[in-house]
């Protein structure tokens, strides 16, 4: 298969442009074989199934590890860990460990989600490449200089959500940028979702998610009880696949340094049918190449592969429908034809015996015949999908008996006849499988191209060069002194097609020079023997980087100053109880403030509001896009507290000289990552809701600023750039004027959970928890864990349920201080993670 490395650099007019790197996924050994023969440049994977979000994947031990990462530097593709998860404290060591052991087994970058873990990996082991995962939560310049400048990462992994010009705008700093290219697109910001956490244990920050937001949702008028999202849009969290392959163009334009595809739980035919699309297409576009035949069979691989339908709307600044996929949430394959007629055939009789070994029983099979008339070409074993229109839920599968091309009729037998005029679907390729199940038995998985100079002059010694087309490693190997001949002379052309077999070694010939004088005599097997010396010589040349590589010294640690130290640098910040409120509405905040609460913490945009009490702090959102940058800019004031959402967020109240404290959102859960954000300059932290009373503890023995905690409300599970209330389809583009923003909706799941929906002016949309957080109960074990600042979330109450639960949680506090009980958790609230650690 043909392969141009990502080095491949394009002319134009303007400047010149440098391709991305292709990135591909490997989620098992034959899936990582299969993404090198694809032709990818770069491939992420992991090691066992820690520390990485793909948990339930394949994954590699050590020893395939090892022997991945020596196939792929042959190939000349680079290996990436992943370790794209939030970091308990008991893990780090094993953390820092696991990068040790895979840094000598050959990985050339880590891809790192934790803050902790990257300041530790910075300070420890700054040879050690790292990027910052997409679950960073990066989405911006300042954010991306801060992980460059602070943490010392090589490439930034951007939101799937950024436009282009933000992409290039990122870019143009210098800073290597990957963006996501290809494949299944999550709901909510990456980072961000606490859905599938507090739905049902299993979380996204742990590798664990279960995609709740793939199933059945309808949104409701809580009010009324009305169902607003019409049939047909069932899937209302559920987006379409990315899919940028027409995109190239603009991609290199923006300097993208890498493209990725996802998919480490996607087969190796998959990955094999995507990377080989895009490896086509980019080196199509190298070339400047036009072939419309090329370009349908691309897209028809990867309409064959697991798709969901695909869009780039985020690409190009869109958010709206045309992002979803509410129809269904399971593959849709390519569409092929159509039924044209069926027919149903008699009853088939049959015996059988149970799973169980029992009696044999008999059964009645019932077949038809399907007739189709293909739009597309099929193949014999595909499988197809018949989904009538009408009643989607009726959908069954045939095979496909025989090739038959574009315009053919086939007849096909299923369980019952089918609808005339029901859309026909090539759900799995029999190709694709067949293609990927041929590596398993393939020695190397893509050759590396090389050339070949072999020189043959009288008297001297014979020589043979081999060096990689990309001039990134060269090997010469000298044989014998070259005598004359005895009977026949050789040739070059003789020679040249001698020294190209390279068939056992994982190299091919792109181009072969040979010099040689007349008259010479020289034995085909001395060549061969003198070439595979010399193929040798390129492997140990190609892999001496790797091993030549010094251990990594697991002694030196990340500076712990001591708390005495801490507190003298970071102001006169208390940590004496305080009870704080989050409020959207002058109203709530001043119920808040007459119940006896201390700290009105609003968001930054309802405290453009003149009416709001003096002195409340603003709450930066969780998401700083370039639209959103006057509006930090605006409310970073000197020495005034400021809650922020991001590392954007936090290096722009740090050079406005403000006192930030970081949101729930930034997790922080070790004491590295603690201890790096207070000598940064934090005033103070927010715990996540996935922290566990034990991690609380083991944070508060360290903190020496303001640990705060959410005791009462709806925890936000889900930010999205798609605004949920479009699933209604009567979408105005004018979220000033939208009526169903000022209703009381929800979103209604299958088994009746009910998740409060909310929406901004630039349609982006916030989900709540079904039921909500009270840890007023635990107050005893929260102060005892050094937690000093208790809020209530009131961004889904009134005045009258803010009042009541601010005087509750000073009653509970009271009550501990005199050593009586705390009040009893109310009905239908849950202590989240509290005593339920995340696996």
């Amino acid at each position: 298969m043909k392969h141009l490395s990502n080095s491949v650099t394009l002319q134009s007019n303007a400047m010149a442009a440098v391709l991305p790197e292709l990135l591909a996924p490997a989620g098992s050994p034959a899936a990582f074989r299969a993404a090198i023969a694809g032709g990818a440049d770069a491939i992420y994977c992991a090691l066992g199934d820690s520390f990485n979000a793909r948990r339930s994947a394949e994954n590699f031990d050590k020893d395939t590890f090892a022997e991945a990462c020596r196939i792929a530097h042959l190939a000349g593709t680079r290996v990436y860990l992943t370790l794209n998860v939030v970091i308990r404290e008991d893990e780090m060591e094993q953390a820092l460990r696991l990068v040790r052991d895979v840094w000598a087994l050959g990985a050339d970058a880590i891809i790192v989600q934790d803050w902790g873990l990257m300041a530790e990996l910075h300070h420890r082991w700054p040879e050690v490449e790292v990027h910052v995962s997409t679950q960073a939560n990066v989405h911006d310049v300042r954010g991306s200089l801060w992980c460059s400048e602070k943490m010392g990462v090589k490439r930034v992994t951007l939101s799937r959500e950024l436009s282009l010009p933000e992409i290039k705008a990122i870019a143009a700093t210098g800073i290597e940028v990957e963006v996501f290219g290809h494949g299944a697109l999550c709901f909510c910001y990456s980072g961000l979702c606490l859905f599938s956490s507090l739905n049902g244990g299993r979380s996204a920050n742990r590798g664990l998610c279960a995609q709740p937001c793939r199933l059945p949702y309808e949104l409701i008028d809580c009010s009324t009880g009305e169902v607003l999202s019409p049939a047909g849009n069932g899937r209302a969290l559920c987006p379409k696949d990315a899919c940028t392959i027409d995109d190239i163009k603009e991609l290199v334009e923006a300097r993208v340094g890498s493209l990725k595809i996802e998919g480490r739980m996607k087969s190796p035919d998959y990955v094999l049918s995507v990377v080989s699309a895009y490896r086509d297409a980019f080196d199509d576009f190298a070339n400047q190449v036009t072939d419309k035949n090329a370009h349908e069979i691309r897209h028809r691989k990867l309409a064959r592969s697991f798709n969901r339908d695909f869009t780039d709307a985020y690409l190009w600044g869109r958010s709206g429908n045309e992002l979803m996929s509410y129809g269904r949430s399971n593959n849709r394959g390519q569409l092929v034809g159509t039924v044209i007629g069926s027919r149903k055939l008699p009853d088939v009789k049959k015996r059988s015996r149970g799973s169980q070994g029992g009696r044999e029983r008999n059964r009645t099979l019932t077949r038809a015949e399907i007739y189709v008339s293909l739009d597309e070409p099929v193949g014999k074993g595909d499988l197809l999908e018949f989904r009538p229109l009408d009643d989607p839920d009726s959908f069954l599968t045939a095979p496909v008996n025989e090739d038959a091309p574009r315009g053919s009729r086939i007849t096909c037998i299923a369980a019952r006849p089918m609808p005339q005029g029901c859309p026909v679907r090539l759900i799995r390729s029999q190709a694709a499988l067949d293609a990927a199940a041929r590596l398993e038995d393939v020695e190397v998985p893509r050759r590396r191209p090389v050339t070949v100079f072999v020189q043959a002059k009288l008297g001297e010694p014979l020589t043979v060069t081999l060096s990689c087309e990309d001039g990134s490693a060269s090997a010469t190997a000298i044989g014998p002194l070259v005598e004359p001949a005895r009977t026949k002379e050789v040739t070059a052309s003789e020679l040249a097609e001698h020294a190209n077999r390279l068939g056992a070694t994982p190299f091919v010939a792109s181009s072969t020079s040979v010099e040689v004088d007349a008259g010479v005599g020289l034995g085909f097997s001395v060549l061969h023997k003198v070439r595979a010396q010399a193929a040798q010589r390129l492997i140990e040349e190609i892999l001496a980087p790797w091993a030549v590589r010094e251990p990594l010294d697991v002694s030196t640690s990340l500076p712990s100053d001591s708390p005495a130290a801490l507190t003298s640098s970071s102001g006169d910040e208390s940590l004496s109880q305080e009870i704080c409120v989050l409020a959207e509405t002058p109203s709530i905040a001043e119920a808040a403030l007459q119940a006896g609460a201390e700290r009105i913490y609003v968001p930054a945009l309802e405290l453009v509001q003149t009416d709001f009490p003096s002195g409340c702090i603003p709450i930066l959102d969780e998401v700083c896009r370039d639209d959103y940058q006057e509006v930090v800019k605006r409310f970073v004031k000197a020495n005034a507290p400021i809650a922020v959402g991001n590392v954007s967020e936090f290096a722009a109240s740090l050079a406005g000289g403000a006192k930030p404290e970081l949101r729930s959102c930034i997790p922080v859960h070790n004491t590295s990552c603690l201890r790096m954000f207070e000598r940064e300059g934090a005033k103070g932290i927010w715990l996540s809701p996935e922290l566990s009373l034990s991690e609380i503890e083991q944070l508060g023995a360290q903190a020496t600023i303001p640990m705060g905690i959410v005791v009462y409300g709806r925890a936000r599970v889900m930010t999205s750039e798609h605004c949920v209330l479009q699933v209604a389809g009567k979408c105005i583009h004018d979220c000033g004027r939208c009526e169903l923003r000022n209703k009381d909706l929800a979103i209604r799941g299958v088994r009746g959970d009910i998740l409060p929906v909310r929406t901004d002016m630039a349609s982006r949309s916030r989900i709540y928890a079904a039921q909500p957080l009270d840890l007023v109960p635990n107050i005893a074990e929260l102060l005892n864990a050094g937690v000093s600042r208790f809020a209530v979330d009131a961004t889904l109450l009134d005045e009258k349920q803010t009042a009541h639960e601010v005087s509750r949680l000073i009653a509970a506090i009271r009550a501990i201080t005199h050593g009586k009980k705390a009040p009893q958790r109310e009905k239908g609230a849950n202590s989240g993670h509290l005593f339920a650690p995340l696996a």
